[in-house]
């Protein structure tokens, strides 16, 4: 690939040499190109094929169609069929050359594309080279380029792709399906009227968008001055709905653009970004190759590749009804908030769900990092039972392995998903990253990163995560598990957290065992039920408890009968 992106450029632009030569010897190198490419009358029959040949291996156009009968008609094909084709490398040579008169000669070519592994298209052309009274040119032909291009055809290499795999849920419902996505675009060239234009488009989008009005699209334009903005983006079915009332409206234009999109349009989470990452890597694993020839009407007639076959059905490991059930307890809070449940038995990652503070900072489950504060507490607890000493006194070597234990400190690589978890003490830490407090260097972690340590204390070690079936995470520097004696007594501490502790709000919910945390405004709730571990935060909470209400709705939204 390391070539494609200079050929386009170079295609008026000769190759060059940065060795330096001795003046004489380039004048000699000079003069020898010349009488090969340069279209002088001198040129002989043979010469003006080699040079054509020689040009179009420098994808140079203007140099290639000089030697032609028609060099207007052959420049713009010539460039044409680069920048249609744009391949990785290309290779033209002469197999043949006949001088028929002293008029007149015929010569075929040989051509070699490669689009990349084992996407290889070659053929040989033929053609006449005659002399007029400028010298010898070559018969301009488009079929001296490709066989069977004809004058005003086109060359394009395309991508194939069979149907496109589906995407369901962990419990085999349909999660993810491409669809027709309509944007509403806001053109100024277009919009004489800015604010009738804006005022009428919010009125037709009213009944599915709400949210769009009229001010927040002027402010859209003003920020953006002469360029398109993007109003909203519509399913085809609402689209459809609004599209009477949104056509004939200055400015306005419609974008239709294929998208991957959720069944359930209730369905939102972090997680469905990384999903179309996993969907188009399956994709493009499968994806086949064509080179075509297009007529001016657009029928394809294809000269090399083969259509790529279906890839395999994504089943990731999001449970739909779960989401939902998050979804509704995370908007409690009116500040950035996120909840996140993994399966200690098998790491699959079950729903995450962030309320629109959260979402306008971006994936903050699985990328924000925030101070630990006695988040940590409990990981502390696990390094000082294995070092023998007192929980303030743990060594950053000890914090950093016991954190390894719990699943905190890895780097997890998994498909379409790159989260992070934690960084514990300043050794792990680049120095733009490191937090500063009165003690030292402040610790963070992430709500993915409590999770996991909720995870790893029910299982008894750190479960590998993943968000599709059969692709679990890898990660280096893992640890041996805790001795089973710390694992208990971390168990006793979570438990007693929510029998008796900060966390006692949620004693009436049977099995769960937490813990209760803060940093600063900041809250934490961590733990697990049955084979589902979670963590929940609340971001500048306005209440101590806020993180463990937040939990105690989370459970009872679980409780819940799934919708029919």
């Amino acid at each position: 690939m390391g070539n494609r992106l200079g050929f386009r450029a170079s295609r008026r632009v000769r190759r060059s040499s940065a060795i330096a030569l001795p003046l004489a010897v380039v004048a000699v190198v000079t003069a020898a190109l010349v009488s090969c490419v340069g279209p002088k009358s001198e040129q002989s029959a043979q010469s003006v094929v080699a040079g054509f040949v020689q040009a179009l291996n420098d994808r140079d156009a203007e140099s290639a169609a000089a030697l032609t009968s028609y060099p207007n008609a052959a420049e713009d094909a010539i460039s044409q069929m680069f920048d249609g084709l744009d391949p990785e490398e290309s290779r033209w040579s002469v197999a043949q050359f006949m001088e028929l008169n002293a008029d007149s000669g015929f010569f075929t070519v040989d051509a070699a594309w490669n689009f990349g592994d084992g996407k290889d298209w070659s053929y040989y052309t033929d053609g006449g080279v005659r002399k007029l009274s400028v010298g010898w040119r070559i018969s301009w032909d488009p079929s001296l380029l490709a066989p069977d291009l004809g004058n005003g055809g086109t060359l394009r290499y395309e991508r194939t792709d069979a149907a496109p795999p589906q995407v369901f849920d962990g419990t085999g419902a349909p999660l993810l399906a491409e669809q027709t996505i309509n944007a509403i675009v806001l053109d100024p060239a277009t919009m004489p009227d800015p604010g009738a234009t804006t005022d009428r488009v919010a009125k037709a989008l009213e009944p599915v968008a709400p949210l769009v009005t009229a001010d927040s699209m002027r402010q859209q334009l003003a920020e953006k001055p002469g360029e398109k903005v993007t109003a909203v983006l519509l399913r085809d079915q609402d689209y459809q709905y609004l599209e009477k009332d949104l056509a004939g409206i200055p400015g306005v234009v419609v974008d239709k653009q294929p998208k991957l999109i959720t069944t359930d349009r209730r369905i939102s989470t972090p997680l469905l970004d990384p999903l179309r990452t996993v969907w188009q890597e399956n994709r493009d694993a499968t994806a086949g190759w064509a080179v075509n020839i297009v007529d001016h009407d657009g029928t394809r007639h294809q000269q090399a590749g083969y259509q790529g076959p279906p890839g395999p059905d994504i089943k990731s490991t999001l449970d739909s009804r779960m989401q939902l059930a998050a979804e509704n307890a995370v908007v409690s809070a009116g500040t950035p908030s996120t909840i996140v449940a993994i399966r200690p038995s098998t790491g699959a990652i079950v729903f995450a769900a962030q309320n629109n503070q959260a979402i306008e900072q971006g994936p903050i489950t699985f990328t924000g990092l925030y101070p630990a504060g006695s988040s940590l507490d409990l990981v502390r607890r696990a390094a000082a039972a294995q070092a023998g000493v007192a929980p303030d006194r743990v060594s950053d070597s000890d914090l950093e392995r016991a954190g390894r234990q719990l699943g905190l400190g890895l780097h997890y690589e998994m498909p379409g998903l790159d989260p992070e978890t934690a960084i514990l003490t300043s050794s792990q830490s680049n120095v733009d990253q490191v937090m500063k407090s009165k003690n030292g260097t402040t610790a963070q972690v992430s709500p993915f990163g409590l999770a996991m340590v909720a995870a790893s204390v029910a299982r008894g070690s750190a479960p590998m995560p993943m968000i599709v079936e059969g692709q679990q995470a890898t990660a280096n520097n893992v640890e041996e598990p805790l001795p089973p004696n710390v694992i208990d007594q971390l168990r006793t501490a979570m438990r007693d957290d929510v029998q008796q502790g900060n966390a006692s709000l949620l004693k009436g919910h049977p099995d769960l065992v937490g813990m209760a945390a803060g940093s600063d405004t900041d809250r934490w709730f961590y733990g697990y039920r049955g084979d589902l571990a979670f963590a929940v935060f609340v971001a500048d909470a306005d209440g101590g408890d806020r993180a463990v209400k937040m939990t105690d709705m989370l459970m009872k939204e679980l409780a819940k009968p799934a919708e029919k």
